[in-house]
């Protein structure tokens, strides 16, 4: 007679978590970071990319300290209001901590850490759901930028192509992209074939806390909110 299924035995192991320990573990590092140098600034950025902020972060890494990750935890580092702030006033900085934004730890002067970030840019190609900021089209014709072997991926990319004597050319007028609206994947793919770059890795400061200034660069919130809580 055959084994139910019901009796079979089933693994019920999952995948470890991140769970408290490393929580504690950040909060640890961000209050120690608060000790060791003398600013933090709240940043935030567009179209992250990873290699290219590890290599923004290695050119500081003498004299500063990057946080990335849950803006909760950051929060609690810090503290969220002037009862549990770990230091006076960068309860503060919690409140700006929104969004896609980071902590830097630093002992630069105030104008470097402004001219390293207001300069820092990074032009790439844009990934799916990214908006287009330019319309992008090809005109009916030869694309000899474009090998006959390309012609079959080109075609599932939904570009109206075909060989003529080994010349992949477009039988119609074709759109990739339109200003302002999202990038399908199949666009995004076009584009990176075509050299188009339309992401711009950027990183924007939001404020600055010492033990004796606090400053807004850009925000969004009422100032006076901040000051008086």
């Amino acid at each position: 007679m055959p084994k139910s299924k019901r009796n079979r035995p089933v693994t019920l192991s999952k995948t470890k978590k991140k769970g408290r320990e490393h929580k504690e573990s950040i909060v640890n590092c961000i209050r120690q970071a608060l000790e060791d140098y003398s600013t933090v600034y709240v940043f935030s950025f567009e179209n992250m990319r990873n290699l290219k902020f590890k290599e923004f972060r290695e050119q500081l890494k003498s004299s500063s300290r990057f946080f990335l990750g849950s803006n909760k935890v950051m929060q609690i580092s810090l503290g969220r209001s002037v009862a549990d702030e770990v230091k006076p006033g960068v309860h503060k900085v919690s409140k700006l901590l929104r969004g896609d934004a980071g902590l830097c730890f630093t002992n630069l002067p105030k104008e470097e850490v402004e001219r390293l970030f207001e300069g820092y840019e990074e032009h790439d190609f844009a990934r799916t759901g990214s908006v287009a900021t330019e319309k992008v089209e090809l005109k009916e014709g030869p694309l000899e930028q474009f090998t006959h072997e390309m012609e079959p991926f080109l075609r599932k990319q939904g570009m109206p192509v075909r060989l003529n004597k080994g010349i992949v050319e477009l039988v119609s007028d074709f759109v990739v992209c339109e200003e302002g609206k999202p990038l399908s994947p199949e666009s995004a793919r076009i584009l990176r074939l075509l050299g188009e770059k339309m992401a711009t890795f950027r990183l924007h400061l939001i404020c600055r806390w010492s033990p004796d200034d606090f400053e807004v660069y850009r925000d969004g919130l009422d100032h006076s909110d901040i000051e008086s809580s």
